[in-house]
C-alpha cells in the first residue's frame, strides 16, 4: 500500500500561482530556479567569489581557483557574461588584455555566496573539532 502524500508545509514564492498543478508551472517561472541558474554550472560561485573584491583577468582567475581547467573556466566566463552575472572588457593594450568584472546583478548574488562560504567554513571547525576533541568517555562503570 502506497503512503498518503503529505501537504507541504512550505509557502510557495509569492509570484507562483498555487491554483495551477505542478506540471503547469514551467520551471523558469519558479523564482528559486531562475536564481539557481545563475549560479548553476561547476565553478561559477567560485569565479563569483573571485570577482567580489575587484575585475580580475583570466590569468589571475586561473591563479585565484587552483583546480580549475582553463577550458571550464573558459566556458563559466562565457555563461556567466551571457547570464549578465558578469562583464567583459578589452582592453586596448599590446598585448590586448581582457579583465572580467561583476554587473550589478553579481553584485546582488554575494551575500548568497558569502553566506554558503560561511557555512562551509562553520563545517570544517566541526570537522576539525571533531579530530582534535578525544571521544568523551562514558561514565558508566566498567563491567569486567
Amino acid at each position: 500500500m502506497a503512503l498518503k502524500v503529505r501537504k507541504n508545509p512550505a509557502t510557495p514564492p509569492p509570484d507562483v500561482d498555487r491554483r495551477r498543478h505542478k506540471e503547469d508551472i514551467a520551471a523558469e517561472e519558479c523564482p528559486l530556479n531562475r536564481s539557481m541558474a545563475l549560479l548553476g554550472g561547476a565553478w561559477a560561485p567560485h569565479v563569483i567569489y573571485y570577482l567580489s573584491a575587484r575585475p580580475r583577468r583570466f590569468g589571475e582567475l586561473r591563479i585565484d581557483i587552483a583546480d580549475i581547467s582553463a577550458r571550464v573556466l573558459s566556458q563559466r566566463l562565457r555563461e556567466l557574461e551571457a547570464r549578465g552575472v558578469i562583464s567583459r572588457t578589452q582592453a586596448d593594450t599590446t598585448p590586448p588584455s581582457t579583465e572580467y568584472a561583476l554587473t550589478d546583478l553579481g553584485r546582488e548574488l554575494l551575500p548568497i555566496i558569502q553566506a554558503i562560504a560561511d557555512v562551509g567554513r562553520r563545517l570544517q571547525d566541526r570537522a576539525v573539532e571533531r579530530r582534535v576533541r578525544p571521544p568523551a568517555r562514558s561514565s558508566a562503570p566498567r563491567l569486567g
